[in-house]
């Protein structure tokens, strides 16, 4: 009897440490997934593609990150570039925290997390954003005087950033440049930091884009023609535009090892997959009536997009190139992004 009851405890004690094994492994990494319908962040074990818990958030969401640690998500409320705020979302607790006002800053649209910061663009203003969640402030912005200001990236050391500015058809490249003083300037004066922008032409509707793993190049897809616009980021001027013929263009991404880039046409639901080094397409998928948003799973194994018209995200095997599964996050999907614990 005492062996059995030992027996007993030790498997009792095994199947606990499994358990907190697994939630440590689901927890760790996990989808976050929009949906504008039912306004709601889905919160997604990406090993299961079971939805863990959903959270309300604005009336339009339209693009969402994590912080570096991975427990809190940020949510921008666009509203066609009138509304100004971006929701919080406590992601261990899965519930809301206080909305970040972004006045005078308007029509949030996408979000990113880099140096403990939250940069957004205000497409309403023509402006990026950024906010720091140690002080509950915004502590810089910078105008760009182009019209729809939209999607972001901005470089690991913060030193750069990248803007697609829609309606008119350009990429902005605005630099974080230290300014020596002048050589008559007196003994106090110090370097100064400034930023200065540099404005590239594109085709009009060029919103999503990317940029390389090796960070040389961006490009950009237009919904207007179908081209795509290829940047080179060291000299920061267009190196080519691409016939590529992917009408309606949303999203463009690039797979993580920068051989492929990945482009959503809202307007057709089609998915079209190119080789870099080429430039071809090498094949077309038809994913529904509408596709949007796509996210690069960090293992390089899949790749997910978001067919907002029929309300489901497509699972994309990078391997073969074709869909594996289908997950149901709510109506209208788009906006994703990874949240990993640290």
């Amino acid at each position: 009897m005492k062996n059995h009851n030992i027996a007993t405890t030790f498997s009792a004690v095994l199947y606990f440490v499994c358990m907190m094994n697994c939630h440590a492994q689901t927890g760790k990494k996990l989808l976050l997934a929009l949906s504008k319908a039912d306004h709601t962040l889905a919160i997604v074990d990406p090993a299961t593609l079971k939805v863990l818990g959903r959270v309300p958030v604005g009336i339009d969401p339209h693009e969402v990150v994590a912080s570096s640690d991975g427990k809190i998500a940020y949510v921008a409320i666009y509203g066609g570039g009138t509304l100004h705020e971006i929701n919080v979302i406590d992601l261990v607790n899965k519930k809301a925290l206080p909305t970040i006002d972004t006045r005078p800053l308007f029509g949030p649209h996408d979000v990113t997390y880099v140096h403990d910061k939250l940069w957004f663009t205000a497409e309403g203003s023509k402006a990026v954003g950024r906010y720091n969640p140690a002080t509950s402030n915004l502590d810089w912005s910078m105008g760009t005087g182009q019209d729809r200001t939209h999607m972001l990236h901005v470089t690991a050391d913060a030193r750069k950033i990248y803007t697609t500015n829609m309606s008119s058809g350009t990429v902005s490249i605005l630099s974080d440049t230290v300014i020596q003083p002048p050589p008559n300037a007196p003994a106090t004066a110090k370097p100064r930091t400034d930023w200065f922008q540099k404005v590239i032409p594109a085709s009009v509707g060029s919103e999503g884009f990317d940029v390389l793993p090796d960070g040389s190049k961006l490009w950009t897809a237009a919904s207007s023609d179908g081209s795509i616009t290829v940047v080179n980021l060291r000299t920061k001027t267009q190196e080519k535009k691409i016939d590529a013929k992917v009408m309606g263009a949303n999203r463009l991404k690039f797979t993580p090892d920068g051989k492929y880039a990945f482009v959503s046409s809202l307007s057709t639901g089609d998915l079209f997959i190119i080789e870099v080094s080429t430039q071809k397409q090498i094949k077309k998928l038809s994913l529904g009536r509408g596709a949007a948003g796509i996210l690069m799973d960090t293992d390089g194994t899949r790749a997910f997009v978001a067919c907002s018209a029929d309300n489901y995200i497509a699972v994309v095997d990078l391997k073969t190139f074709e869909v594996t599964s289908k997950l149901d996050v709510g109506g209208v999907p788009d906006g994703m992004a990874w949240s990993i614990a640290k």
